[in-house]
């Protein structure tokens, strides 16, 4: 097993429990976080292309889904929503984020690949980065950028 994936998987196992600890209004796993997102980009970009090969597509859990993004929108509350940088369309329109669905979105693609990971660690490194490229990085992306926000402006 190759340093990267080890340093990947680690950081994937440390995301994910974080979200899961996620129970109360102490925010020092939002803390974690921020700090987390950079080394999990650099370490998947690290990676360089690889080939998608019998990458076996997330099929999520809607209702677990979508119990773990309730839980994080009412523990965010109104640190939950933002204006996404690119906020207007057209003339009227205002486009906006939710961390509560970034996190969770980031956290069932990390967990796909960890449920792959004892069967076939090459399959599950090919995942997060096939995932990582077309999806999660734009909630990654954002997400980071509204934690440091919040986090400037002492929210968090």
């Amino acid at each position: 097993m190759s340093r990267n994936f080890v340093q990947i998987a680690n950081l994937a196992r440390r995301y994910c429990e974080l979200i899961e600890a996620s129970g109360s209004e102490n925010t020092s796993w939002l803390k974690e976080i921020v700090t987390l997102f950079p080394k999990l980009a650099a370490a998947i970009d690290s990676l360089g292309q690889r080939t998608g090969n019998g990458v076996v597509a997330l099929v999520p859990d809607l209702e677990a889904r979508f119990e773990l993004y309730s839980h994080l929108a009412e523990l965010l509350a109104d640190r939950d929503p933002y204006r996404l940088a690119c906020d207007r369309v057209g003339n009227s329109q205002v486009m906006t984020g939710s961390l509560a669905d970034d996190l969770t979105d980031i956290y069932c693609e990390l967990k796909h690949g960890l449920r792959m990971l004892d069967q076939n660690p090459e399959l599950s490194l090919n995942a997060w980065q096939e995932s990582f490229t077309r999806h999660w990085r734009y909630h990654l992306a954002d997400a980071q950028q509204h934690l440091v926000a919040l986090a400037s402006g002492g929210r968090l």
